[in-house]
């Protein structure tokens, strides 16, 4: 499968936020982009209109007009997205995550990571920017604007950070605790960026973990359970599972663990958010996403 180069108009729309329409006036008007053309007269636009497209937006966003940016030479363009980076730290940082993630670039990347971080805490970083960055790339993946190599690429470079960014809380907590959380992905699941930050916050917040990690069916739990004496399993469900609903996998975790020993479980994740908690087990409770769960962490430091 070749990696995706081209764009249509309708991916540039996705990808920037400007309607067809408006990039169809701007091309026209102000001649800001130089598509090519199929034999049937489809625009065409490569990777370097895209980018360009991407200054413009960014520049159209912050209150610049259209006539103006287009007398605009590249270098000045530049100069000013640069000034702008300043004052617009997280619309930037997209931007240029974007651009690092269709070049496979991760100098750009790792530079982009750097530069908000002067800034913002790492926790700050992944709820302002990765996260509605992830959101983004998963409906522009959805829609077939980029290719499963670009999601991919980018996921994995953000999974680096939190596991880097991990494994600096776990150097300071040297003194050996009883884990009091287990978390891993049910079975066929491998979107693991949910519950690796999962995982931060809950070391962040001072507790001992264990990481299990992606495709773990309910049985290889017995050893956990086994294992501990106490302890709260947490998952996160985002495709999976899908050959039962999430009530019938947690009458599953009820019948297969809850017979061994009464433990808690903690969903998370867009599949769980779907689901009615009241019908749940009681020892089952639904996290709605990291505020919720950051609250939990606090509340259950204090008790």
């Amino acid at each position: 499968m070749s990696i995706k180069t081209q764009f249509s108009i309708k991916d540039l729309e996705n990808l920037t936020g400007v309607k067809a329409h408006t990039i169809r006036i701007w091309e026209k008007r102000y001649k800001l982009l130089t598509p090519a053309r199929t034999d049937t007269n489809i625009r065409q636009y490569d990777l370097l209109n895209l980018k360009k497209l991407l200054n413009i937006t960014f520049l159209y966003n912050e209150g610049y007009k259209i006539s103006k940016i287009a007398k605009f030479e590249e270098e000045e363009v530049n100069k000013l997205i640069t000034g702008l980076a300043e004052t617009s730290k997280e619309s930037f940082a997209q931007q240029e995550f974007k651009k690092a993630m269709f070049d496979f670039d991760h100098h750009l990347f790792t530079r982009t990571f750097v530069k908000i971080s002067e800034e913002k805490t790492f926790e700050e970083v992944f709820k302002s920017v990765f996260l509605p960055l992830l959101h983004e790339i998963g409906m522009l993946w959805q829609t077939g604007t980029i290719d499963p190599s670009h999601e991919r690429f980018i996921s994995e470079l953000i999974k680096q950070k939190i596991i880097i960014n991990l494994s600096l809380l776990q150097e300071k907590n040297i003194k050996k605790k009883v884990p009091a959380f287990a978390l891993y992905l049910p079975t066929e699941e491998i979107h693991e960026i949910g519950l690796l930050y999962a995982n931060y916050q809950i070391v962040a917040a001072g507790f001992d973990t264990v990481y299990l990690g992606i495709n773990m069916p309910i049985e290889s739990l017995h050893h956990i359970v086994k294992h501990y004496e106490e302890i709260t399993f947490v998952s996160y469900f985002t495709v999976k599972p899908d050959q039962e609903s999430v009530y019938e996998y947690a009458a599953r975790f009820e019948n297969q663990i809850g017979a061994i020993k009464p433990m808690n479980l903690w969903l998370m994740g867009w599949k769980a958010q779907q689901v009615n908690p009241k019908k749940l087990p009681s020892n089952i409770s639904i996290v709605q996403d990291f505020s919720t769960l950051k609250a939990k962490l606090t509340n259950l430091k204090s008790s």
